[in-house]
């Protein structure tokens, strides 16, 4: 099993045995494949932890809003090893999400993971964004991802074990300026996490884990919704969504409660602790003088209302700005110089 790459925080609570479906069967039973629902598995990040999991044989069920996009997705975790079936499903929706859940139980019996990989994103000034972006933002990553935790949590208190995984990102913790409803969902799911820690927390084979990258290198930038009429461009250094996949199946041998990957995730958390003003101001002053040198690019509500169509795993960032780490360290230096200098008059 892939060890997490990254120094993870402790858990809330002692971990307890690893997850497995016949822990609890003499030493000698094979151990059976643990039966893994992905939402979100289409592309980037689902896509790529399907493909981990697929690797260590698991059963896979596998959720996105276009059904098409999921069969080679499933075609690719067959060839590695596993079963996989696909279930087309919009997570907003609490009936199909309980939909999905009911037939992952009717095909393999029992649940033993449910992966929360659904996110979306609209980027542009608050109001110039329209509220029907932030609400759908908001409906999918928070709401979504709740009616998912609600479904399966229900299933492993009555089978007294199982594992929730929410991918919240660094977002949860710094908020982003031009993407209000992103920050928001990703606190919100970050305090849901945190409140479905306590209440599991005396059922030692329940687990609720978040993992938190820093800037992926996936497609969602691209997906998503763009109101700022500029080319959007992430800041260096970027994870592979791999890395991020081989974190969530490191933690069915090892749950833990928060799993951080990524360059500056500890230093974006101090640094909102001790100065988050500074730091809002700084990422602030970044993302505009991004944007000044971006070139132009329509408005679009990307796959906000409609899925995506493609099934990518990488969001080819890295390769379109390979030997630009430099420059973003140094704008990120500069832009805490200046949150630093536009903030002294307000304290």
């Amino acid at each position: 099993m892939p060890q997490t790459p990254s120094r993870p925080s402790h858990s809330s609570r002692p971990v307890s045995t690893p997850l497995h479906p016949l822990h609890d069967q003499p030493a000698a039973a094979p151990a059976a494949p643990l039966v893994v629902v992905i939402t979100g598995a289409s592309s980037g990040i689902g896509h790529a932890t399907a493909l981990a999991f697929a690797r260590t044989g698991a059963r896979l069920v596998l959720a996105s809003r276009n059904g098409g996009t999921l069969a080679p997705v499933a075609t690719a975790c067959r060839a590695a090893g596993a079963d996989a079936v696909c279930v087309p499903t919009d997570v907003t929706q609490p009936d199909a999400v309980q939909a999905l859940a009911a037939k992952a139980i009717h095909h393999f019996g029992a649940i033993d993971v449910w992966v929360n990989g659904v996110g979306v994103g609209a980027v542009g000034r608050f109001d110039d964004v329209p509220l029907a972006a932030h609400r759908r933002v908001l409906e999918s990553n928070l709401l979504g991802n709740l009616n998912g935790a609600h479904v399966a949590l229900r299933h492993f208190r009555q089978r007294g074990r199982g594992l929730l995984v929410n991918l919240i990102s660094l977002g949860g913790w710094v908020p982003a300026p031009y993407a209000a409803a992103y920050t928001a969902s990703k606190f919100g799911l970050r305090g849901l996490s945190e409140a479905l820690r306590a209440e599991v927390s005396d059922l030692p084979d329940v687990h609720v884990c978040d993992v938190a990258p820093t800037f992926v290198d996936s497609p969602g930038l691209s997906h998503g919704a763009n109101y700022t009429g500029r080319a959007l461009r992430p800041p260096l250094p970027m994870v592979d969504p791999r890395r991020v996949a081989d974190a969530v199946v490191a933690l069915t041998a090892q749950p833990r409660s928060v799993t951080w990957l990524g360059a500056g995730a500890l230093s974006g958390r101090v640094a909102h602790a001790l100065a988050p003003d500074t730091l809002g101001r700084a990422m602030r002053w970044l993302t505009d003088a991004g944007l000044r040198h971006a070139s132009p690019a329509p408005q679009s509500e990307g796959n906000l209302f409609k899925p995506s169509r493609g099934t990518a795993i990488d969001g080819e960032h890295r390769k379109r700005m390979a030997g630009q780490a430099g420059l973003w360290l140094a704008l990120g230096a500069v832009g805490v110089a200046y949150g630093w200098w536009a903030g002294r008059d307000k304290r």
